[in-house]
């Protein structure tokens, strides 16, 4: 950038009046002598001039240069921070409610995710620096953005959070994003390193609870029997400073609610105890699934067990022997239970098959009884025609018999009729019939008019 340089001027100043009792010739003693004069042009500079002359040149208002100017600075911040403290932002966390603060991560806000309960008081307040100079809401309004001071709030929150010692550690005594997630099974046991490799971190990651420092780590295949049990020692007498008072319920500060306020920090007493209790657990699990899978653990043992190894083989193979026995007992017991349970099947379904066949004979000797007076012309004489009256009697008669008999006696009664076709004939089978239940009082006399006469 170059600037037109203005001309030189010269400018004419009186010396200033001296005082009274002035007496510097009579007293001055020259201790040395003046260089020779240069002549030298004076020309505008500072930075005043320079926003000036910058205004002028790219024909910007003051409110356009300063808005330039402020994206240049986040810029140079962001350049001078480097890639230590710099996290791509993500658009749900931009948009958070700032009155949700409890549920925020801190560590994300700020761009410090990666460094969380590591990150230092300096790293902080850079990364406060930053997002300050990238969201300040003044910085949004120049820029002509829209969005409001809310995520703003998030990272003041957060700032003042990560920078009081108290309340940073009731913070990362429930910071979950430092959290390392055990490995499973299959992963911990694909190589002898693999098992090293992904349960180390996970100790690393848990050793920052710990009350007392410093805490043996996990170690490799080269660590001594001494050191892996105080390793384990060490973890499962572990003392965790962890208070989980972070996720309190507010307690209400006023004074006129005191059984409320005490309800409260009661509950939030309770819960703590809770979690804490489910912590202990949590991380003894933990230990007891490395324990698990360590390899140098099964090493040790067996080289204590080397003066017994006929012993152990023996009472391995007894109960190999005894699981055996009792695989084959098991699988005769499910192979009698499985044909127990065919044979109830058979069972179920012959007798079902055998009550259908009794159902459709019934239904058939039904039809046999019906069919006998209707061939047999509603016992009228052969020629005459049967009503409708007559042939609603005969078959109501003919429904009162067959409610009173029983299916063997309803299948006899159909034996007997079965074949007949003249209504004398068939007359003379149902008035034997219904003598018969009129004795036996299943009938009243004259229950059946035409049947029976």
């Amino acid at each position: 950038m170059g600037y037109s340089q203005m001309a030189a001027a010269q400018i004419s100043l009186p010396l200033p009046v001296l005082p009274g009792g002035w007496s510097a010739p009579n007293d001055f003693k020259a201790i040395g002598t003046l260089s020779t004069p240069n002549q030298r042009n004076l020309e505008p500079v500072g930075p005043h001039f320079l926003a000036h002359a910058r205004r002028k040149r790219h024909k910007r208002t003051f409110s356009e240069d300063e808005r330039i100017q402020a994206n240049e600075n986040v810029k140079k911040v962001e350049d001078d921070d480097g890639d230590d403290i710099s996290e791509a932002e993500d658009p749900l966390m931009l948009g958070r409610d700032a009155k949700d603060w409890k549920g925020q991560d801190h560590y994300a806000v700020l761009g410090l995710s990666k460094y969380r309960y590591r990150a230092t008081d300096s790293q902080i307040k850079r990364a406060h620096r930053k997002k300050v100079l990238r969201h300040h809401p003044d910085k949004r309004a120049a820029t002509g953005s829209s969005e409001d001071d809310s995520f703003f709030k998030c990272i003041q929150k957060a700032f003042e959070i990560l920078t009081d010692p108290v309340k940073r550690r009731q913070y990362d005594s429930i910071d979950e994003g430092a959290n390392v997630d055990p490995p499973s099974k299959k992963a911990a046991s694909k190589s002898p390193s693999a098992f090293y490799r992904l349960w180390g971190p996970v100790f690393e990651s848990e050793a920052r609870f710990s009350k007392n420092q410093p805490v043996p780590m996990l170690g490799n295949d080269k660590s001594t029997k001494e050191e892996v049990e105080e390793f384990y020692n060490f973890w499962f007498n572990f003392e965790s400073w962890r208070t989980f008072e972070y996720q309190d319920e507010d307690v209400p500060d006023d004074n006129e609610n005191r059984d409320q306020k005490r309800h409260v920090e009661r509950k939030n007493n309770n819960a703590r105890k809770k979690k804490k209790t489910e912590d202990t657990a949590r991380l003894r699990q933990l230990v007891d699934d490395c324990l698990a899978g360590d390899e140098r653990i099964k090493k040790f043992r067996k080289e204590a067990r080397a003066g017994k190894d006929k012993k152990r083989l023996d009472r391995e193979a007894e109960e190999k022997r005894v699981q055996e026995e009792a695989r084959k007992a098991k699988e005769e017991q499910e192979r009698l239970s499985k044909e127990k349970e065919e044979a109830e099947k058979v069972g179920k379904l012959e007798g079902k098959k055998a009550k259908e066949a009794a159902k459709n004979a019934v239904k058939k000797n039904k039809r046999i009884l019906k069919g006998s007076v209707k061939d047999a012309n509603y016992l009228l004489p052969e020629g005459e025609e049967a009503g409708a009256k007559r042939i609603d009697q005969v078959l109501g008669d003919v429904e009162a018999v067959m409610g009173k008999v029983d299916n063997e006696e309803l299948a006899k009664l159909a034996g007997k009729l079965g074949g007949l076709k003249l209504a004398e004939e068939v007359g003379g089978v149902w008035r034997e019939e219904v003598k018969r239940l009129e004795g036996k009082g299943k009938l009243k006399a004259g229950e059946v008019k035409i049947l029976g006469s």
